[in-house]
């Protein structure tokens, strides 16, 4: 959305959903791309259509470079002509770039506890990028950085708790508004 004073953005609103890895952000973005009639474009999916999983790319190249890649992917998808919902990978917050591309979109915060995060988070053979042996720890460090991002970008937050996804779908639609428009003041909840 549009804050009051400025120009729109070309191009369409993208429904965006933010939030720590293991927040359900490709669960709950596959419900809402469903009940909203559009595609899902989703950023650990558009890295393994690369051919390359997050966990490899990291293991490769490093971090920074991966996290490099991520936001690329969001850059890439925020920039196409069909409206849709978009996942962003974790990291995409710390960026300033990314940041700022989020801005005209509809962004959603699914927030989530660390310890509730690292429970949904398959043992081995994930994906993601290590997060060492005690993956809620790495998740509460990752949290004290970037949740003030997640709340800065956030035009809806909603708490993922332990709540069936259906559940979080249903109140992501209903912040949303009539059809999924956004159409209500930025920030609010």
């Amino acid at each position: 959305m549009t804050p009051p004073g400025e120009p729109a953005a070309a191009g369409p609103v993208h429904v965006v959903l933010v939030g720590s890895m293991g927040a359900g952000k490709t669960t709950v973005g596959t419900g809402l791309a469903r009940a909203l009639g559009r595609p899902l474009v989703d950023n650990d999916r558009s890295l393994a259509v690369s051919g390359e999983s997050a966990a490899g790319l990291a293991r490769r190249a490093g971090l920074v470079a991966l996290h490099r890649r991520e936001c690329q992917e969001l850059r890439t998808a925020l920039a196409s002509p069909t409206a849709a919902v978009v996942t962003a990978a974790a990291s995409t917050v710390e960026d300033p770039a990314c940041r700022a591309a989020l801005a005209p979109h509809l962004v959603v915060w699914l927030r989530v506890g660390p310890d509730v995060a690292a429970s949904r988070l398959p043992a081995g053979g994930s994906h993601r990028p290590d997060l060492g042996g005690d993956p809620a720890a790495a998740l509460r460090a990752l949290a004290a950085r970037r949740d003030r991002w997640y709340a800065a970008v956030a035009d809806v937050t909603v708490d993922v708790g332990d709540r069936p996804a259906a559940a979080v779908v249903d109140e992501v639609l209903d912040a949303l508004g009539p059809a999924g428009t956004g159409e209500r003041d930025r920030g609010s909840p």
